[in-house]
């Protein structure tokens, strides 16, 4: 089988070359020697003396006996007891032969469906316009007799296999059935009116998948479209087909049949395989409990899906993708076969932790799950190499990468295939339905298929007939991204089908980088982490050098307070903070801003002095932040509702040394030596000074420190300067426009870092702050009302608050003032969105997903939500707030928490160096310039 001379008995199968395919030729033809042995066995012990020893002891030999069919070749009447694999009653019956031409007399078996079958009658049936799983293929003849020789050929092989003379009927049944017809013919149907020009493509568009279905309730399920075409003297043939009944062997098989037929050596035929002995196979063989406790050990804690470029929808009908091929250059392709035979593995599990990596890269994930077309022959039984059908599965597997070494993910996934190979016959809803999922969420979007694919030039041969030549053909899916690798025998093909918005090219040569950079590391460095195979191809990194290039610089980046101080000028009347019944216009919030500023630089503070500020909220509490920031400090928020270890681990790590607080809240305080306590509430400061302060602040001063989750359990400050706050109101002003206007409310603590964007977005830009009290804040029905009172225009919100306040009874009784809706601080469903989108429509406000880690200053993406969000699809375009450092690929982000499609790269010095550490990235994957230590 393997063309080896000699073979030693502590020789291994992969090493020596072989494959499943090969592994199906040696199963044959030890069953024919009456040594029947599951494949799993041959997988799992290679070593020829371990793999004898382990048939001498007969492990794991369970036979399928299959049952006979009953039905009489004379029957005009089926009966319920002639049918041995399906259980119909006599009402149901009457149904099917009501549905088959000829009645009962032309039915010769009845039996259920193959997994496979199936998922695409599912989404046979779920399309209302074409077929994804139609495959056309179009054919010339130069003759009309050619041409009806050849489909008179193609009956002679229908008459031969069951499969062929196949409908499947569902109407008024339990369960879907197919039914095998002892006559179908394929009649040749003549297109009318080609005219002249373009006879293929009005050939091919008759046919066209994405507008034409095939009756699936009709045996043959294939059609036979034909034209002349005169302007290039030739007949055309169009053999659209359905994936119900044919798959990539059995179109292979077909050829071979046909090009016998054709050569007058029809009685060199094998005897047909009857393909009922597959779905004996595949419904008896194990028990649905076996199968169950597999995938749950495997997929039980999954509980989010594998979406690579964010893609999820699982359920189109493939018009919108594209196809590319890619060959493997000869060379790589000899590695590649090297380092599977050097350890011990097919080159089958080399391309899939390929794949694997492909998606971890574009998925965000280091642990994935993607569907792997499973060849459906290895435990198909007797002549299951031969026999025609759809036999193939596609069931999923799950690879995990993260820290573990190329070499060790390599052998992980061998064994994971090599068990998986055990449940080939499973049904993917089964597997589907073993993960820690809800229902009805895919649980992954991306297919690979592993094929062994004759020799280009053989096929070319085979196909060659005398006056008759191969047009070309399509196969397409309902999966956004698909890998197939075809195995000519000593090179590879990449075949990769993708969104349009991803590009098969793209994915072709993330996919040629991660087998080759895999194949690499083990041969050099075997024990080399595998994420850290790097999929850039050289274009991309120049391109992201050139992004890392930020030309634009800001050495007169103006501090935040310089705005606000502006808006006092220019409107010192106009409200400028709302607090229940308490209002502050500009100019009395700068006045009182100024006169504590100056006890403030009194009392030491400038800049890059930190200064910490403990109150509850008030309008004092934007007052002092206010004062911290004239007199050229930086303020450190300490929110009194923390718990008091951590308010004392903040004061002690800021290294603060002067406190503003609340004589309310000074008694929840933790003490710290040295440090000096200011209560503003009974601080008298009429006697200082209502002038700004000129204090010399400039942009790379500090402004904040704001302490977030750290890595090793303790908080982490994150020091943030004055350009990025401006900046950040800069880049975005073109996109919200805030002015005067607007009305926005403090929601949210000052101590995280999405109350800057609350507090200075609407302060810089002369707009209202309406500060929320404590209690409203956690009340969705009052925080409504205030939202109505003071007609607040714009809202920021974490996603977990707004669905709070989207179930508040009254919510859609009176239009809102809002114009924009800013989501951030978690993750975004879209979809959850869309009760409101339905109820406001034209009128609704401006939806928009932004996130950022507080060391980025807030927001460094902005991402208006689409219809095609709340459709479960990723809108493709994403924005990344410039001169913030952050640069994406294309067009997508994947900033984890914000779920947008794409892999994430950053560029320029917007980025904090707290960052690397906790986003477990490794920095092969940023091109940057030098992080400043203020925190840039």
């Amino acid at each position: 089988v393997l063309g080896v001379e000699r073979v030693g008995r502590h020789d291994n199968f992969f090493e020596l070359g072989g494959h499943s395919l090969l592994a199906l030729s040696v199963l044959e033809r030890m069953r024919a020697q009456g040594l029947a042995v599951q494949v799993r066995t041959l997988f799992q012990q290679p070593e020829l003396a371990a793999f004898a020893q382990a048939v001498a002891q007969n492990e794991d030999r369970r036979q399928v006996v299959v049952p006979p069919n009953l039905i009489p070749t004379d029957c005009v009447a089926l009966q319920p007891e002639m049918l041995t694999l399906v259980e119909l009653d006599a009402q149901q019956i009457r149904r099917v032969e009501v549905a088959v031409p000829g009645g009962a007399a032309n039915i010769q078996d009845i039996y259920p469906l193959a997994p496979l079958q199936e998922g695409i009658l599912f989404h046979h049936m779920l399309q209302q316009q074409g077929d994804a799983y139609v495959t056309p293929h179009l054919l010339g003849f130069d003759s009309q007799e050619r041409l009806e020789r050849f489909v008179a050929s193609f009956n002679r092989v229908i008459e031969r296999h069951d499969i062929l003379r196949t409908a499947v009927l569902w109407e008024g049944l339990e369960e879907p059935v197919q039914v095998v017809h002892r006559q179908a013919q394929l009649q040749i149907e003549w297109l009318q009116d080609v005219g002249s020009g373009g006879v293929a493509e009005r050939l091919n568009a008759h046919v066209d998948p994405r507008h034409h279905r095939i009756d699936v309730r009709k045996a043959p399920m294939i059609r036979a479209v034909a034209a002349h075409d005169t302007e290039q003297g030739r007949w055309l043939l169009q053999l659209p087909s359905h994936h119900l009944v044919l798959d990539h062997t059995t179109l292979d098989l077909i050829v071979e049949e046909i090009a016998l037929i054709q050569q007058g050596r029809e009685a060199e035929l094998p005897e047909p395989v009857p393909f009922r002995r597959f779905v004996a196979q595949a419904r008896l063989g194990m028990n649905p409990a076996e199968h169950e406790a597999f995938f749950t050990k495997m997929l039980g804690d999954v509980d989010e899906p594998t979406a690579p470029f964010g893609l999820l929808d699982v359920q189109g009908d493939g018009s919108d993708i594209e196809e590319v091929k890619l060959p493997l250059e000869a060379e790589l392709s000899a590695r590649i076969r090297q380092q599977a035979k050097r350890h011990g593995v097919s080159a089958a599990s080399l391309f899939h932790l390929a794949w694997a990596l492909v998606l971890a890269k574009t998925a965000g994930k280091d642990d994935v799950v993607f569907g792997t077309v499973l060849f459906g022959r290895m435990q198909g039984g007797e002549g299951a190499e031969r026999a025609l059908g759809m036999f193939i599965n596609t069931l999923p597997i799950r690879i995990k990468l993260g820290a573990r070494s190329v070499l060790q993910s390599l052998r992980e996934t061998h064994a994971g295939l090599t068990n998986l190979l055990h449940h080939e016959h499973a049904s993917l809803s089964l597997a589907q339905r073993c993960s820690g999922l809800p229902g009805g969420t895919p649980l992954f979007s991306a297919l690979f298929n592993y094929r062994y694919s004759a020799d280009q030039e053989a096929d070319a041969a085979i196909l060659a007939w005398e006056g008759m030549e191969s047009l070309g053909g399509e196969e397409r899916t309902n999966y956004p991204v698909g890998m197939s690798v075809d195995d000519l025998g000593q090179g590879f093909q990449l075949v990769g089908q993708a969104n349009q918005s991803v590009g098969a090219q793209r994915l072709c040569e993330y996919m040629q980088a991660a087998v080759a950079g895999i194949a690499e590391a083990l041969s050099e460095r075997p024990q080399q982490a595998v994420g850290e195979v790097a999929l850039l191809t050289e274009a991309e990194r120049q391109q992201l050098q050139a992004w890392g290039e930020n030309v634009q610089r800001y050495p007169n980046a103006e501090p935040v307070h310089r705005l606000i101080e502006r808006q006092a000028r220019a409107h010192p009347e106009a409200v400028a903070l709302l607090f229940g019944d308490e209002v502050l216009s500009y100019g009395e919030l700068n006045t009182r801003a100024n006169r504590l500023a100056h006890r403030l630089i009194q009392l030491g503070v400038g800049p890059e002095v930190k200064v910490g500020i403990a109150v509850e909220r008030s309008l004092e509490m934007v007052v002092g932040l206010l004062a911290i920031l004239k007199a050229g400090g930086a303020y450190v928020p300490l929110d009194p509702e923390y718990p008091a270890d951590r308010l004392a681990y903040m004061v002690e790590d800021s290294g603060i040394g002067l406190l503003l607080t609340q004589g309310a809240v000074k008694d929840r305080l933790p003490a710290a030596e040295g440090l000096t306590v200011l209560e503003l509430d009974g601080l008298d400061v009429a006697d200082e000074s209502t002038h700004n302060p000129e204090v010399a602040v400039h942009g790379e001063n500090l402004a904040y420190v704001i302490y977030t989750s750290g890595s090793t359990g303790r908080p982490k400050g994150a020091q943030l300067c004055h350009r990025n706050v401006t900046r950040l109101l800069g880049s975005t002003d073109a996109w919200f426009r805030f002015g005067t206007n607007d009305v926005w409310t403090m929601f949210h603590s000052y101590a995280f870092d999405f109350s800057v964007w609350e507090i200075f977005g609407a302060l810089c830009s002369g707009g209202q702050l309406v500060i929320v009290p404590y209690w409203v804040s956690r009340s969705p029905e009052d925080f409504l009302q205030l939202l109505r009172r003071h007609r607040v225009t714009v809202l920021n919100q974490t996603p977990s608050a707004f669905g709070q306040l989207m179930n508040v009874p009254g919510l859609y009784d009176e239009r809102l003032a809002l114009r924009a809706v800013i989501f951030g601080g978690e993750a975004l469903d879209p979809q959850r969105l869309r009760p409101w989108v339905e109820h406001w429509g034209d009128q609704s406000p401006q939806l928009i997903n932004m996130y950022g880690i507080t060391e980025t200053t807030v927001h460094v993406t902005y991402r208006q939500i689409t219809e095609a969000d709340l459709q479960g699809q990723r809108s493709p375009v994403g924005v990344a707030i410039p001169d913030l450092g952050l640069r994406v690929l294309d067009g997508s982000l994947n900033l984890a928490p914000i779920g947008v499609a794409g892999e994430l790269y950053v560029a320029g010095d917007g980025l904090a160096r707290g960052y690397l550490g906790r986003s477990g990235l490794s920095a092969e994957r940023f091109v940057a310039d030098p992080f400043d230590e203020a925190g840039g």
